[in-house]
């Protein structure tokens, strides 16, 4: 059964919040935050399908995406692992990926586990 899919004008929206909320030092609502991860998610594994490289942001989601040798039992052996405020800095491009690795924001494991030119998440940003 397919992953019922988030629409980009209610992820964006959900993104928006997210990013404002961080700004003033708040958190934003649970749910809306799980939207802006999952949405996020789902972009990046649209634009770059593939299962070279699994992301996840618990425990709001993870994806795998990347071509290359595919994994598909246990544990992958590229893994790129944060908080959801973390990745949505990533993803929107208010921190960069040498940023957050050098303030140990991520966990990264494996030869291509490594974001660089994948954040920030093209998107439009309408």
């Amino acid at each position: 059964m397919a992953r019922a899919r988030i629409e980009d004008a209610a992820g964006s929206a959900a993104v928006g919040e997210v990013r404002a909320a961080l700004v003033a030092d708040e958190t934003a609502p649970r749910p809306v935050t799980a939207m802006a991860v999952r949405w996020l998610l789902q972009v990046l594994a649209d634009g770059e399908p593939g299962a070279t490289v699994e992301v996840r942001v618990p425990p709001f989601g993870a994806v795998q995406f990347r071509e290359g040798l595919s994994h598909t039992r246990g544990t992958p052996p590229n893994v790129v692992e944060t908080d959801a405020a973390t990745f949505v800095r990533l993803a929107t491009g208010d921190l960069s990926w040498q940023e957050a690795r050098a303030g140990a924001l991520v966990s990264a494991s494996g030869s291509r586990a490594d974001l660089t030119g994948y954040v920030p998440i093209a998107w439009h940003r309408g």
